[in-house]
């Protein structure tokens, strides 16, 4: 699949006018896009206990970068700096290169409807029905018919596998079935980039393998850029191009899948040996 960088570049040979514009000199080409989330030397501190420090990781279009680490590192404090529902001490965080920490709260409305998240509890509403809170957002936005809503509600239920449960109240529903409803309603709301926060945490392993599915699927065929916090690394690997693996607050790590595996840091050798540790059955 070409990213809108390489379409630019097919479109701008194909509506050349001469040879000389293809005999440019190198120097004139357009730089390579900016990526579509970046954090530059993040500071944050709760209570004066540093929980994010120097932090900086970028995401490009398209691709899905898991946060990995130890309980209270800082990951999800990350995905809520992104949302604005935080601020940063210091640092810079842009989305499409846009700047985002001075943004007010109505202009961070504008950002979240293009960076939506799904929180460990579903965050749905408890007096609506599944159809119904997959629909919110499309009657929220407004400009179409009820018919069309259904249709698409219909179609997002019937992605995330829901369809038996259209009608019920989300109380009723298992911890996987909420979460994977929460992704159809984050669906509706048609964003460019989905955070996901611990989507395997108290769920089987049968549930983890089915969100590591979807989460895949949606990638595949929708095109979604995504950020995954997570302490599984099995559920990673299936996942991520690349890696954040935090450490004390701090970015131990940053880059591709591959080379996290094969690290020698000691940090993070000790987080896979733990990741893999199995209890004796029986």
């Amino acid at each position: 699949m070409q990213d809108s960088s390489s379409k630019a570049g097919v479109s701008g040979v194909l509506t050349g006018t001469g040879a000389e514009e293809l005999a440019a000199p190198a120097a004139t080409e357009a730089a390579p896009p900016e990526p579509l989330i970046v954090f530059s030397h993040v500071d944050i501190s709760f209570d004066g206990r540093a929980v994010l420090e120097d932090v900086s990781f970028s995401v490009d279009r398209g691709k899905t970068l898991c946060i990995l680490g130890r309980s209270g590192v800082g990951k999800s404090v990350a995905l809520r700096l992104l949302m604005g529902f935080l601020k940063p001490d210091a640092g810079s965080i842009r989305v499409e290169g846009q700047e985002i920490t001075g943004l007010r709260e109505e202009e961070m409305r504008a950002i979240r409807k293009r960076v939506t998240m799904v929180f460990q509890n579903g965050a749905l509403f408890d007096s609506l029905s599944v159809r119904e809170n997959v629909a919110f957002p499309l009657r929220e936005r407004g400009g179409l018919e009820e018919d069309q809503i259904l249709q698409i509600v219909n179609r997002l239920i019937g992605l995330v596998g829901a369809d038996d449960v259209a009608a019920s109240l989300p109380a009723s529903l298992s911890t996987g079935r909420r979460r994977a409803v929460a992704i159809a309603r984050a669906l509706a709301a048609q964003p460019e980039v989905i955070l996901y926060d611990e989507p395997t945490t108290m769920v089987d392993p049968i549930i983890a393998r089915r969100m590591g599915d979807l989460i895949q699927r949606l990638k595949r065929q929708l095109g979604f850029t995504c950020i995954v916090v997570t302490h599984d690394m099995r559920f990673a690997e299936r996942l991520a191009d690349t890696v954040l693996f935090l450490h004390q607050g701090r970015a131990q790590f940053f880059g591709p899948l591959q080379d996290f595996l094969l690290s020698q840091d000691p940090h993070i050798q000790q987080f896979l040996t733990l990741d893999a540790y199995r209890l004796p059955s029986g």
